[in-house]
């Protein structure tokens, strides 16, 4: 924390006290005092913020008197100080008081000081004694770095700050709020619980706030307490309608953490170097434990090595095991060293069906206090608790280990915009259609950035499943949340999952007392949105997206038509470039004794796959449908499509046996393969090798169809160029046609055992049916029995002995789990900013460049530079695992940044692949071949990028992958949202290219040397300011310097996120 003070009069004078209970007031000069964070930081919890308080507490309002009524200004800030204080310094702070004379008393239309700021006159004169004090603060005190003043400070007045700061301890533990603290009753007596009433207000902009803007006040109410949430972050979240458009920026704390263990490893690795590097300052590192609730699912690391079998769930279980054994076990550790943390066991299913299923809390009552859920979560996915009613998104792992560590989350207040829903599904048509239709839609629209709410009559007509299917798909439409609030058909869902009745009492009347509950049985008064969209349900028809990109739908019945065009069209997100004489190309081989073939378009993979569909009974079940009809007809999948079945959670096998449609999925080849993302992240392991030689040898363009949610070429699989995304009834039929050049209408499937043609229609259950099977077949003691031993885990895990001990013991011959090197040599002393000088282009992109490209979860390439590192430690190939499961290697993962085989670099013209040209010597090299070179002649590089850089995945390692190789700065034509914020996060500087302009537009070929000129006084930057980029050919162009807050701004200071709050928690135990 700190005190900001304008002397309006006389600079030097020095207070001795307030009183003797009190705190001395110390002053310095440039008119202004400033007391460090590692003096004055507060407590993060304030249930016993002092062991001894004092006997006459401080008020804030006595405080502001006291300094007015000698001619301060006073300014006191929170976790967010430094940035706040350099908002102070540009006149831009609001003052407390200003209109009191430094010599005046107060006039009777004054308010009556308290006894304390009446014992403040009497010590003012106290202030000549003080004056030869004045040498120590004039000379030698370094004012940009708040570490050094602090030493100082701690020399010569730590007693009587530390009483200065017990007293503001004290202050902040009082909520602004607390007038609206309000009892719950309970209907058959007693109370639930309290909380902070919003009605209570009586304010009306309350009433047409959107719901999901709502949350946020609500969460910016309870926590205020002037220091990490101050009244005017409230009063601008209920001014939302005019300050939302302003991009103001707000804090918000969530309720809880989620991760899942691709990005919780490395996470978790942080966590341990992060106490390691505090102990290393002196500091203690108890302070690194998750101070709100951590859930980590374990849920990325099953890959499908095994399919078409029944005995493949166990079989792919002990190879997972066999990989990962390693980082299981430090997982294991996590949950024991840290406080606060749940480690859910892999086979439980996907992280984000178990929080949809079992860890979401929709209200949370603790220890009496009664509050909205909501929750941030190092997936991308994290969103689709959005269709629960629980305010969720995907953040960076590095903004969500400093959420855990209790410091507010700095966002600007979103727009909202109001999605309203009409009509209903006409019959066959299917959740997915309806998510792929609003994807584009919103796309078109442009929510980067933004909520989206659901309302209107059509939201009580569809399921929770299939909200929650829509909320999934928020990254693929680019919002931050796709948010559906909570009404009659969210409390069914909770009962039907297993949540107790009183559970569900207790939601109802807390969101209805707190106007967040939807009732769509009454009136509605109209909320206010940023804009507006419309859709009518029946007017959806059904669909699939692809062959690159998730939000390229393609109505079914144009299928065929558009599958040509791409392999016409130029190399592009729909486009192949296959030559006309190439395009009927057959591939004849061998398939262990049996004739095969395989054409562009042929179907290798088929996969039922992914947190957007399994959580979905009404798809699940369709699928059983497709395949049970199938059968009966006689039609069969094709041996050499590698299909596979992962449900999201073990409730899906039992209402699959409880339908009895398992037997024909199994007939399919759809066999369950294990209990995790599978295919969708990348895990869909090797084809045949006959598969994979007859569309290498021959260059077909083969296809994936999945019921996921990413479709990004090369992330499926690296032999699969057209990926495409589908329901998954419709995964089942593409996997039966064999191929994705078929017009469904009016073209067979195959011929039936009868001999006779079997059309789509045939085999395509109608929404009644599936209706029918889910009413019989899902029932609430399924999910009861699944979740009641979800956290006993399996004998395997249970099996893993770690050692129980709160730092880390780092194995340097581990090629899972390494220390990083992110703190190595670090002071208390930010280093602050950094410009560019004269660097290197190390790569020059296009449009879309996603968080895949930049790092990779998949396969190790057999030739890479992270295949030789393993190979020079003694791993065989085969256990290479995948870039996803070695997360927690900075050696491997640097290694793999930019890794991705079909990555296109501008450098390279046109060829694909991950290289480029060291652009002193002309050289091919791989990416981090040349980034070391770049790094060992002491040479900045920068990237060069198009449109949407960084979207898909949010993924931290797409921005600490580049740290490591020494990029310093993005220029990009617009970044993805979580991206973005993870470069600045990791030290790197986001720039964006003036609206028009790019690398092409400049003619900028990437062989340049780059000079971005930034102040080295952070207090000299704003947040969106301009930036001049100069280049040794003589172009200078200007950007936008992406720092979108003030606290990215003291994050870029101290040299990333981690750096600060270590910094901050050091200092705590220096006080």
């Amino acid at each position: 924390m700190y005190i900001y003070l304008d002397f309006e009069n006389d600079p030097h004078t020095l207070y001795k006290s307030i009183s003797s209970q009190h705190s001395q007031i110390t002053t310095c000069p440039f008119h202004t005092l400033l007391l460090k964070d590692s003096l004055l930081q507060l407590p993060t919890k304030y249930k016993s913020p002092l062991k001894h308080s004092p006997k006459s507490p401080l008020h804030h309002n006595d405080l502001q008197f006291c300094c007015n009524s000698i001619g301060i200004t006073m300014h006191i800030t929170g976790p967010r100080s430094s940035a706040l204080l350099r908002r102070a310094s540009r006149s831009t702070t609001t003052r407390f008081h200003s209109s009191i004379s430094n010599k005046s008393t107060p006039s009777s239309s004054s308010p009556s000081p308290s006894p304390v700021a009446s014992q403040f006159r009497s010590h003012s004169t106290a202030a000549a004694a003080f004056c030869s004090v004045r040498s120590r603060w004039s000379h030698g005190v370094d004012w940009k770095s708040p570490a050094s003043l602090s030493s100082q400070i701690r020399a010569t007045a730590s007693p009587v700050l530390d009483r200065f700061h017990r007293s503001l301890a004290t202050i902040a533990s009082e909520n602004a709020f607390s007038g609206i603290l309000t009892g719950l009753p309970k209907p058959g007596g007693g109370e639930f619980g309290k909380f902070y009433s919003l009605p209570a207000l009586n304010d009306p902009r309350i009433d047409k706030l959107p719901y999901s803007i709502r949350i946020l006040l609500e969460s910016a109410i309870r926590n205020c307490d002037n220091f990490q949430v101050t009244k005017e972050d409230v009063e601008k979240i209920i001014d939302w309608e005019k300050t939302a458009p302003k991009q103001v920026e707000i804090p918000f704390k969530p309720a809880r953490v989620l991760l899942q263990d691709f990005t919780g490893v490395p996470a978790v690795v942080d966590l341990a170097i992060m106490r390691d590097a505090i102990n290393s300052l002196g500091g203690d590192s108890d302070k690194i434990n998750p101070l709100v609730p951590v859930d980590l699912v374990v849920d990325h690391s099953v890959q499908v090595d095994v399919a078409r079998s029944e005995n493949a769930v166990k079989a792919n279980m002990e190879l997972e095991f066999q990989r990962n054994k390693e980082r299981f076990a430090f997982l294991k550790w996590g949950s024991k060293a840290f406080q606060n943390m749940l480690v859910v066991p892999p086979g439980s299913g996907i992280v984000h069906q178990v929080n949809l299923e079992y860890l979401g809390r929709v209200v949370f009552n603790t220890d009496g206090m009664l509050y909205p859920d909501s929750v941030v979560g190092t997936d991308s996915h994290t969103t689709m608790i959005d269709g629960l009613g629980v305010a969720g998104w995907g953040v960076g792992g590095i903004e969500a280990e400093a959420a855990m560590l209790g410091q507010p989350m700095s966002m600007v207040l979103p727009g909202v915009v109001g999605f309203k829903l009409s009509g209903k599904l006409r019959d066959g048509v299917t959740a997915t259609d309806l998510v792929l239709t609003v994807t584009q839609m919103l796309r078109k629209h442009g929510v980067v950035g933004k909520f989206v709410e659901f309302h209107g009559d059509g939201v009580g007509k569809i399921s929770l499943a299939d909200r929650a299917t829509i909320a999934n798909m928020s990254p693929e439409y680019g919002a931050t949340m796709g948010f559906f609030p909570v009404d009659h058909v969210t409390l069914q869902y909770l009962k039907l999952t297993g949540r107790s009745d009183d559970t569900v009492a207790m939601i109802e009347a807390y969101l209805r007392a707190n106007n967040m509950f939807v009732d769509y049985n009454e009136p509605q008064q109209e909320r206010v949105y940023s804009s507006y969209l419309e859709l009518n349900l029946s007017e959806v028809e059904p669909c699939i997206s692809g062959p690159k990109r998730p939000h390229d739908r393609v109505p079914l019945k144009e299928m065929k038509a558009d599958w040509h065009s791409c392999l016409d069209n130029k190399v592009g997100f729909k486009g192949f470039a296959v030559p006309k004489e190439a395009q009927d190309k057959v591939a004849k081989f061998d398939f262990h004794g049996q004739p095969a073939e395989l054409r562009h378009g042929s179907v290798v993979i088929a996969a039922i796959t992914s947190c957007t569909n399994t959580s979905n009974p009404s798809v699940m079940l369709g699928a059983g449908l497709v395949a049970k009809k199938a059968c009966e007809l006689g039609l069969q999948v094709k041996p050499w499509v590698k299909t596979s079945l992962a449900p999201g959670s073990g409730v899906v096998t039992k209402y699959l046996l409880q339908s009895g449609l398992q037997k024909y999925l199994n007939e399919q080849g759809f066999n369950i393969v294990g209990y995790g993302c599978t295919t969708c992240i990348g895990n869909s392991g090797d084809l045949d090798e006959s598969v994979g030689s007859a569309i290498a040898d021959n260059d077909i363009i083969a296809s994936a169809v999945l019921s996921g949610n990413r479709n990004f070429e090369g992330r499926v699989h690296a032999l699969t160029r057209a990926n495409y995304l589908a329901s998954p009834p419709l995964v089942v039929a593409y996997a039966l046609a064999g191929t994705v050049d078929i017009d469904f209408e009016k073209e067979p499937i195959g011929v039936g055992k009868d001999g006779k043609n079997v059309y789509f229609r045939d085999i395509w259950p109608s929404s009644e049916e599936i209706a029918e099977a889910v009413q019989s077949s899902v029932l609430p003691e399924m999910f009861k029995s699944t979740y009641k031993s979800i956290t006993e885990g399996n004998p395997m895990w249970n099996d893993l002995i770690v050692p129980e001990s709160e730092l880390y013991s780092w194995d340097p011959n581990s090629t899972y789990i390494h220390k990083p090197p992110y703190f190595n040599n670090m002071t208390m002393d930010p280093p602050g900013p950094h410009g560019v000088k004269d660097a290197y282009c190390l790569l020059s992109f296009g449009d879309s460049i996603t968080t895949d490209h930049i790092s990779p979860a998949g396969s190790i390439h057999k030739d890479s530079p992270a295949a030789k590192f393993l190979l020079d430690h003694g791993v065989d190939r085969k256990d290479f695992n995948s870039y996803g499961s070695r997360r927690g290697n900075d050696e491997i993962m640097a290694r793999g940044t930019f890794a991705n085989i079909r990555i296109v670099n501008k450098l390279l013209k046109g060829e694909v692949g991950p290289a480029t040209v060291h652009i002193p010597t002309g050289e091919k090299l791989s990416v981090f071949d040349a980034a070391s070179r770049y790094k060992a002649a002491g040479q900045d590089t920068i990237v060069l990028a198009g449109a949407e850089y960084g979207s898909g995945s949010s993924r931290d390692w797409a921005a600490k992958g580049p740290m490591l190789l020494g990029v310093k700065a993005v220029i990009a034509k617009s970044f993805e949202r979580i991206h973005r914020s993870n470069l600045v996060g990791m030290g790197i500087i986001p720039l964006c290219f003036k609206s028009g302009e790019d690398a092409d537009t400049l003619q900028l070929s990437g062989h340049e040397r780059y000079t971005i000129d930034l102040p080295n006084n952070i207090n000299e930057i704003r947040p969106g300011q301009d930036v001049t980029v100069k280049t040794d050919s003589g172009k200078t162009f200007t950007c936008t310097a992406r720092f979108d807050t003030e606290v990215e701004l003291e994050y870029f200071n101290h040299g990333g996120i981690l750096p600060y709050v270590i910094r901050q928690l050091a200092a705590q135990k220096q006080k």
